[in-house]
């Protein structure tokens, strides 16, 4: 990305790993909403694209070489990577919580390359094998897996809980699936789209509701945990409103960074209200949600492009029926 909606391939030199790094050849790249939003926009939030960038963050390849000090037996080796690199040393990585570290360099987020590209670096216990049976494209998918992950972590969902995500995009679907998997037996997904709606229903919810048509916030009887994943005002405000007492919300979507929330709800039912920030020590349980067959990431895949067609695995997500574009740099 060499501006807002400008992008161009030039060669470069195959990265040599540290010490510490693998050599990943890039198998499969997944489209995140993050990467769009950067390239339409030029930012999110305070990150701001300055300088030529490699956009992609979800990806999985094979180990090509490997740094001094990392076993050479992986030479070889298919693997997910989780695409960031913390300090190790700051307060934040120190308390295990290494996705809040102020000097993160985590792919394609400003001035940090991502994975668009043929080669990749990164620590060897980043880099997470992945079974035979699982495909590249899935493996690449472990990274917004590892969101839902996350975010039904701090959803507190258990066996016979109830949820509702607002929101049917890709990581809305991913939440549903991953609701499931971890026993919600109530799944409510709201969406305006009915093509989205009818998607996600394939993927985990048991109910949908049109946010243009139903009120969410009356929604009887009350959920255990809201997911917004829609970044969308009104979605947030009236998904906590359906949230019944001593209930739980994350904020997963970007949206806008601002806006008035109904706090005297919040209080008076002590609703507890965090957002999603990456993730930690993710990738093992993702891994085995897919590997079980409890989510399927396969599934989800609508489109698939080369390098030189970026630009269209970007603008994919303007078909309805488009749901998660990979990109194979070949």
């Amino acid at each position: 990305m060499t501006g807002v909606g400008t992008l161009r391939i030039e060669d470069r030199p195959v990265p040599t790993p540290g010490p510490h790094e693998v050599l990943v050849e890039v198998a499969a790249v997944g489209v995140c909403g993050s990467d769009v939003h950067y390239y339409r926009h030029g930012r999110i939030g305070d990150f701001v694209v300055e300088q030529p960038m490699i956009l992609g963050h979800e990806l999985s390849g094979r180990i090509a070489a490997v740094g001094d000090h990392v076993d050479p037996t992986r030479v070889g080796q298919r693997v997910a990577v989780e695409p960031q690199h913390p300090c190790r040393r700051c307060r934040q990585c120190m308390a295990g919580r290494y996705n809040l570290c102020p000097y993160m360099e985590f792919y394609a987020t400003p001035p940090i390359d991502g994975a668009f590209c043929r080669y990749v670096t990164i620590d060897a216990e980043f880099a997470h094998p992945v079974p035979d049976s699982m495909s590249d494209e899935a493996a690449a998918l472990l990274e917004p897996l590892s969101v839902a992950v996350t975010t039904m972590r701090k959803a507190h969902v258990q066996p016979g809980s109830s949820i509702l995500i607002a929101g049917a995009g890709p990581i809305g679907v991913i939440c549903a699936q991953t609701a499931r998997a971890f026993g919600a037996a109530r799944i409510v997904v709201s969406d305006p789209l009915e093509s989205r709606r009818d998607a996600v229903l394939r993927f985990g919810a048991t109910e949908v509701i049109d946010p243009m048509v139903d009120d969410v916030a009356a929604l009887d009887p009350q959920v255990d945990a809201f997911v917004d994943a829609s970044g969308a005002a009104p979605a947030v405000v009236s998904g906590i409103k359906a949230v019944g007492p001593a209930g739980h919300v994350v904020l997963v979507g970007m949206g806008s960074g601002d806006f008035a929330l109904p706090i005297g709800y919040i209080q008076n039912m002590e609703i507890n209200v965090t957002g999603v920030f990456r993730y930690t020590d993710t990738w093992p349980a993702a891994i085995h949600l897919v590997s079980s067959g409890a989510v399927d990431l396969d599934g989800m895949v609508t489109g698939r492009y080369d390098l030189e067609h970026v630009g269209d695995a970007l603008d994919s997500d303007t078909d309805p029926g488009s749901l998660k574009s990979i990109v194979v740099p070949k």
